[in-house]
Protein backbone atom coordinates (compact mmCIF):
# COMPACT_ATOMS: atom_id res chain seq x y z
CA UNK A 1 0.00 0.00 0.00
CA UNK A 2 1.13 3.27 -0.88
CA UNK A 3 2.14 6.05 1.74
CA UNK A 4 0.55 8.89 1.83
CA UNK A 5 2.48 11.89 0.96
CA UNK A 6 3.13 13.96 3.76
CA UNK A 7 3.07 17.97 3.25
CA UNK A 8 5.96 20.38 3.99
CA UNK A 9 4.75 21.68 6.87
CA UNK A 10 4.29 18.22 8.81
CA UNK A 11 7.86 17.57 9.06
CA UNK A 12 8.23 21.18 10.89
CA UNK A 13 8.82 20.89 15.02
CA UNK A 14 8.32 23.43 17.04
CA UNK A 15 11.65 24.49 17.42
CA UNK A 16 11.83 25.99 14.12
CA UNK A 17 9.04 28.00 14.47
CA UNK A 18 11.06 29.88 17.73
CA UNK A 19 14.31 29.64 15.60
CA UNK A 20 12.63 31.53 12.73
CA UNK A 21 11.15 34.01 15.07
CA UNK A 22 14.17 34.42 16.79
CA UNK A 23 16.29 35.10 13.90
CA UNK A 24 13.37 37.95 12.65
CA UNK A 25 13.89 40.22 15.67
CA UNK A 26 17.43 39.59 16.38
CA UNK A 27 18.62 39.95 12.33
CA UNK A 28 21.53 38.34 13.20
CA UNK A 29 22.42 34.52 12.83
CA UNK A 30 25.12 34.98 15.49
CA UNK A 31 22.62 37.26 17.96
CA UNK A 32 19.90 34.32 17.20
CA UNK A 33 22.62 30.97 17.80
CA UNK A 34 23.03 32.92 21.51
CA UNK A 35 19.54 33.50 22.66
CA UNK A 36 19.10 30.07 21.48
CA UNK A 37 21.45 28.80 23.33
CA UNK A 38 22.83 27.10 20.03
CA UNK A 39 25.55 27.56 17.27
CA UNK A 40 26.24 28.92 14.30
CA UNK A 41 26.75 26.39 12.13
CA UNK A 42 23.48 24.95 13.44
CA UNK A 43 21.18 28.35 12.99
CA UNK A 44 22.94 28.76 9.67
CA UNK A 45 21.33 25.50 8.77
CA UNK A 46 18.03 25.67 10.23
CA UNK A 47 17.83 29.46 8.04
CA UNK A 48 18.35 27.57 4.57
CA UNK A 49 15.77 25.28 5.49
CA UNK A 50 13.68 28.06 6.01
CA UNK A 51 14.66 29.21 3.36
CA UNK A 52 13.40 26.15 1.10
CA UNK A 53 10.36 26.05 3.15
CA UNK A 54 9.37 29.68 2.74
CA UNK A 55 10.94 29.92 -0.55
CA UNK A 56 12.04 33.70 0.31
CA UNK A 57 15.24 34.09 1.39
CA UNK A 58 13.98 36.06 5.13
CA UNK A 59 17.38 37.94 5.60
CA UNK A 60 19.33 39.34 3.20
CA UNK A 61 22.43 41.99 3.72
CA UNK A 62 22.17 45.43 3.99
CA UNK A 63 25.62 47.11 3.70
CA UNK A 64 27.08 45.37 7.38
CA UNK A 65 23.68 44.30 8.64
CA UNK A 66 21.07 41.82 7.72
CA UNK A 67 17.55 42.73 7.49
CA UNK A 68 14.57 41.13 7.34
CA UNK A 69 12.44 41.02 3.97
CA UNK A 70 8.87 41.68 4.09
CA UNK A 71 7.50 38.27 3.81
CA UNK A 72 9.92 37.72 6.66
CA UNK A 73 7.99 40.61 8.29
CA UNK A 74 5.04 39.45 7.37
CA UNK A 75 5.52 35.47 8.84
CA UNK A 76 6.36 36.85 12.72
CA UNK A 77 3.10 37.45 14.01
CA UNK A 78 2.15 34.00 13.01
CA UNK A 79 5.06 32.85 14.43
CA UNK A 80 5.03 34.33 17.71
CA UNK A 81 0.90 33.17 17.83
CA UNK A 82 1.90 29.63 17.00
CA UNK A 83 4.90 29.68 19.74
CA UNK A 84 2.49 31.22 22.32
CA UNK A 85 -0.14 28.60 21.80
CA UNK A 86 2.18 25.94 21.87
CA UNK A 87 3.60 27.40 24.96
CA UNK A 88 -0.25 27.53 26.46
CA UNK A 89 -0.26 23.77 25.39
CA UNK A 90 3.14 22.13 26.50
CA UNK A 91 4.83 24.53 28.13
CA UNK A 92 5.33 25.13 32.21
CA UNK A 93 3.09 27.97 32.08
CA UNK A 94 0.41 25.61 30.22
CA UNK A 95 -2.92 25.10 30.51
CA UNK A 96 -2.45 21.93 31.96
CA UNK A 97 0.72 23.13 34.75
CA UNK A 98 0.03 26.08 37.36
CA UNK A 99 2.08 29.13 36.22
CA UNK A 100 5.14 30.52 37.64
CA UNK A 101 3.91 33.59 39.72
CA UNK A 102 6.31 36.81 39.41
CA UNK A 103 7.27 37.92 42.39
CA UNK A 104 8.09 41.26 42.13
CA UNK A 105 10.83 41.98 45.30
CA UNK A 106 13.28 39.38 44.29
CA UNK A 107 12.50 40.06 40.48
CA UNK A 108 15.45 40.72 37.63
CA UNK A 109 15.19 41.32 34.19
CA UNK A 110 14.10 44.51 31.69
CA UNK A 111 10.48 45.93 31.07
CA UNK A 112 10.47 48.19 28.10
CA UNK A 113 7.79 50.97 28.01
CA UNK A 114 6.89 53.21 24.75
CA UNK A 115 4.53 56.31 25.99
CA UNK A 116 3.55 59.41 24.76
CA UNK A 117 3.85 62.33 27.16
CA UNK A 118 0.46 64.01 26.40
CA UNK A 119 -1.85 61.92 29.69
CA UNK A 120 0.33 63.80 32.45
CA UNK A 121 4.00 65.16 32.68
CA UNK A 122 3.82 63.44 36.53
CA UNK A 123 2.88 60.34 35.06
CA UNK A 124 5.93 58.72 34.13
CA UNK A 125 7.71 60.14 37.13
CA UNK A 126 5.30 58.35 39.15
CA UNK A 127 5.07 55.31 37.44
CA UNK A 128 9.12 54.69 37.45
CA UNK A 129 8.94 55.64 41.23
CA UNK A 130 5.85 53.07 41.97
CA UNK A 131 7.97 50.26 39.57
CA UNK A 132 11.41 50.89 41.38
CA UNK A 133 9.58 50.64 45.15
CA UNK A 134 7.79 47.76 44.03
CA UNK A 135 10.84 45.72 42.06
CA UNK A 136 14.11 47.00 42.81
CA UNK A 137 15.97 45.01 40.74
CA UNK A 138 13.79 45.72 37.54
CA UNK A 139 15.36 47.86 34.89
CA UNK A 140 13.14 50.49 32.82
CA UNK A 141 13.57 51.53 29.39
CA UNK A 142 11.43 54.59 28.68
CA UNK A 143 11.16 55.49 25.05
CA UNK A 144 9.09 57.83 23.08
CA UNK A 145 5.89 57.44 20.77
CA UNK A 146 7.89 59.67 17.89
CA UNK A 147 6.43 59.73 13.91
CA UNK A 148 9.69 57.32 13.22
CA UNK A 149 8.79 54.44 16.01
CA UNK A 150 6.73 51.82 14.70
CA UNK A 151 5.25 50.57 18.00
CA UNK A 152 3.23 48.02 15.45
CA UNK A 153 6.26 46.30 14.83
CA UNK A 154 8.02 46.64 17.76
CA UNK A 155 5.32 44.99 19.79
CA UNK A 156 5.41 42.31 17.89
CA UNK A 157 9.26 41.38 17.71
CA UNK A 158 9.25 41.87 21.00
CA UNK A 159 11.51 45.10 21.00
CA UNK A 160 8.98 46.75 23.61
CA UNK A 161 6.68 45.26 25.75
CA UNK A 162 4.32 47.88 26.69
CA UNK A 163 2.77 51.24 24.64
CA UNK A 164 1.04 53.96 26.43
CA UNK A 165 -0.93 55.90 24.67
CA UNK A 166 -4.39 57.56 23.05
CA UNK A 167 -5.51 56.72 19.84
CA UNK A 168 -9.41 57.02 18.73
CA UNK A 169 -8.96 53.11 17.21
CA UNK A 170 -6.51 51.12 18.78
CA UNK A 171 -5.11 48.52 16.43
CA UNK A 172 -7.50 45.50 16.60
CA UNK A 173 -4.34 43.29 16.70
CA UNK A 174 -3.28 44.28 19.86
CA UNK A 175 -4.36 43.71 23.23
CA UNK A 176 -6.21 46.50 24.91
CA UNK A 177 -6.62 47.97 28.67
CA UNK A 178 -8.13 51.20 29.20
CA UNK A 179 -6.61 53.14 31.67
CA UNK A 180 -8.66 56.44 31.99
CA UNK A 181 -10.37 59.32 30.03
CA UNK A 182 -10.50 63.13 30.26
CA UNK A 183 -12.21 66.17 29.03
CA UNK A 184 -10.53 67.89 26.17
CA UNK A 185 -10.19 71.69 27.19
CA UNK A 186 -7.73 74.39 25.59
CA UNK A 187 -4.78 76.14 27.23
CA UNK A 188 -4.37 79.87 26.09
CA UNK A 189 -1.77 82.72 27.46
CA UNK A 190 -3.41 84.85 30.63
CA UNK A 191 -4.00 87.47 27.99
CA UNK A 192 -5.73 85.56 25.07
CA UNK A 193 -8.89 86.58 23.65
CA UNK A 194 -10.60 82.98 24.63
CA UNK A 195 -10.03 84.03 28.33
CA UNK A 196 -12.36 86.77 28.09
CA UNK A 197 -14.10 85.71 24.98
CA UNK A 198 -17.34 84.18 26.98
CA UNK A 199 -19.79 83.99 24.02
CA UNK A 200 -17.44 85.31 21.65
CA UNK A 201 -15.30 82.06 21.97
CA UNK A 202 -17.33 80.24 19.22
CA UNK A 203 -16.62 77.30 16.75
CA UNK A 204 -15.09 79.41 13.74
CA UNK A 205 -13.33 81.90 16.05
CA UNK A 206 -11.75 78.67 17.66
CA UNK A 207 -10.39 77.08 14.15
CA UNK A 208 -9.39 80.14 12.80
CA UNK A 209 -6.85 80.88 15.98
CA UNK A 210 -3.40 79.78 15.73
CA UNK A 211 -2.98 75.94 16.85
CA UNK A 212 0.15 74.31 18.14
CA UNK A 213 -0.16 70.78 17.69
CA UNK A 214 2.16 67.70 18.51
CA UNK A 215 4.07 65.92 15.69
CA UNK A 216 1.85 63.06 14.29
CA UNK A 217 2.75 59.49 15.02
CA UNK A 218 3.76 58.80 11.60
CA UNK A 219 3.84 60.95 8.12
CA UNK A 220 0.45 61.82 7.31
CA UNK A 221 -1.61 61.03 10.06
CA UNK A 222 -4.27 62.92 12.26
CA UNK A 223 -4.33 63.16 16.04
CA UNK A 224 -7.37 62.41 17.98
CA UNK A 225 -8.02 65.92 18.30
CA UNK A 226 -7.74 66.73 14.28
CA UNK A 227 -9.59 63.56 13.74
CA UNK A 228 -12.52 64.49 15.20
CA UNK A 229 -12.76 67.78 13.25
CA UNK A 230 -11.83 66.11 9.78
CA UNK A 231 -15.35 63.63 10.67
CA UNK A 232 -17.34 66.79 11.23
CA UNK A 233 -15.76 68.15 7.80
CA UNK A 234 -13.83 71.14 9.70
CA UNK A 235 -9.93 71.80 10.07
CA UNK A 236 -8.47 73.68 12.29
CA UNK A 237 -5.25 76.11 11.77
CA UNK A 238 -2.42 74.37 13.05
CA UNK A 239 1.45 76.83 12.69
CA UNK A 240 3.34 74.83 15.06
CA UNK A 241 4.11 71.73 15.29
CA UNK A 242 6.71 70.09 18.37
CA UNK A 243 8.22 67.11 18.91
CA UNK A 244 8.64 67.90 22.65
CA UNK A 245 5.12 68.30 23.83
CA UNK A 246 6.17 69.13 27.35
CA UNK A 247 7.31 72.33 25.94
CA UNK A 248 4.57 72.93 24.26
CA UNK A 249 3.00 75.14 27.49
CA UNK A 250 6.05 77.45 27.68
CA UNK A 251 5.34 78.01 24.41
CA UNK A 252 1.38 79.21 24.52
CA UNK A 253 2.72 81.11 27.71
CA UNK A 254 4.52 83.59 25.16
CA UNK A 255 1.92 83.89 22.28
CA UNK A 256 -1.47 83.55 20.70
CA UNK A 257 -1.13 80.28 20.31
CA UNK A 258 -4.31 77.70 21.61
CA UNK A 259 -3.56 73.93 22.85
CA UNK A 260 -6.03 71.46 22.53
CA UNK A 261 -5.64 68.30 24.87
CA UNK A 262 -6.64 66.92 28.10
CA UNK A 263 -7.50 68.94 31.19
CA UNK A 264 -4.98 66.88 33.64
CA UNK A 265 -1.94 67.77 31.95
CA UNK A 266 -3.00 71.30 31.26
CA UNK A 267 -3.60 71.47 34.98
CA UNK A 268 0.00 71.00 35.80
CA UNK A 269 0.85 74.12 34.31
CA UNK A 270 -1.87 76.92 35.93
CA UNK A 271 0.02 78.34 38.43
CA UNK A 272 3.49 77.81 37.54
CA UNK A 273 2.74 79.53 34.25
CA UNK A 274 0.82 82.83 32.59
CA UNK A 275 -1.58 80.58 31.18
CA UNK A 276 -5.57 79.41 31.70
CA UNK A 277 -7.45 76.68 31.41
CA UNK A 278 -10.62 77.34 28.73
CA UNK A 279 -13.67 74.93 27.77
CA UNK A 280 -13.38 73.77 23.88
CA UNK A 281 -15.82 75.08 21.88
CA UNK A 282 -16.19 71.88 19.77
CA UNK A 283 -17.39 69.13 21.59
CA UNK A 284 -14.83 66.84 21.50
CA UNK A 285 -14.84 63.52 23.17
CA UNK A 286 -13.41 62.67 26.02
CA UNK A 287 -10.01 61.81 25.46
CA UNK A 288 -9.23 58.05 26.07
CA UNK A 289 -5.68 56.47 27.22
CA UNK A 290 -5.08 52.94 26.82
CA UNK A 291 -2.12 50.24 27.12
CA UNK A 292 -1.51 48.44 24.76
CA UNK A 293 0.17 44.80 23.81
CA UNK A 294 1.30 42.00 21.84
CA UNK A 295 -0.41 38.06 22.12
CA UNK A 296 3.73 37.30 22.45
CA UNK A 297 3.38 38.67 26.47
CA UNK A 298 -0.24 38.77 26.85
CA UNK A 299 -0.17 35.54 29.16
CA UNK A 300 3.59 36.24 30.90
CA UNK A 301 3.36 36.60 34.57
CA UNK A 302 5.57 39.68 34.55
CA UNK A 303 3.93 41.67 31.68
CA UNK A 304 0.31 40.91 33.71
CA UNK A 305 2.46 42.25 36.96
CA UNK A 306 3.49 45.25 34.73
CA UNK A 307 0.32 46.08 33.14
CA UNK A 308 -1.35 45.91 36.77
CA UNK A 309 1.04 48.28 38.27
CA UNK A 310 0.38 50.98 35.01
CA UNK A 311 -3.47 50.90 36.03
CA UNK A 312 -2.65 51.46 39.04
CA UNK A 313 -0.57 54.53 38.82
CA UNK A 314 -3.05 55.63 36.33
CA UNK A 315 -5.68 55.44 38.73
CA UNK A 316 -4.22 57.16 41.73
CA UNK A 317 -3.90 60.53 39.30
CA UNK A 318 -6.78 63.13 40.08
CA UNK A 319 -9.52 64.51 38.41
CA UNK A 320 -9.99 61.80 35.97
CA UNK A 321 -12.77 59.20 35.22
CA UNK A 322 -11.73 55.86 35.18
CA UNK A 323 -13.39 53.32 32.39
CA UNK A 324 -16.28 51.79 33.92
CA UNK A 325 -15.31 48.16 33.39
CA UNK A 326 -11.48 46.53 33.59
CA UNK A 327 -8.92 45.93 31.19
CA UNK A 328 -9.13 43.61 28.45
Amino acid sequence: MDMVKRAPFDTIEIHLIRVLHTLITERSVSRAAMKLASTQPAVSAQLKRLRLLTGDPLLVRAGRQMQPTEVALQLLDPAARLLHEAERLFGTHGLGARATPFLAAQAEGLFRVAASDYLDPLFLPQLVAHLKHAAPGVRLELLPLTQDYDYRRHLATGDVDLVIGNWLEPPEELHLGRLLSDEVVCLVADDHPAVRGGRGWTVPRYLDCEHVAPMPTHPGALGVIDQHLAAAGVQRRIVVRASHFSLIPLMVAGSLLVLTTGRLFCSRYVGTLPVKIVRCPVAFPAMSYYQLWHELTHQSPSMRWLREQVREVARQLPGLRMPARPPA
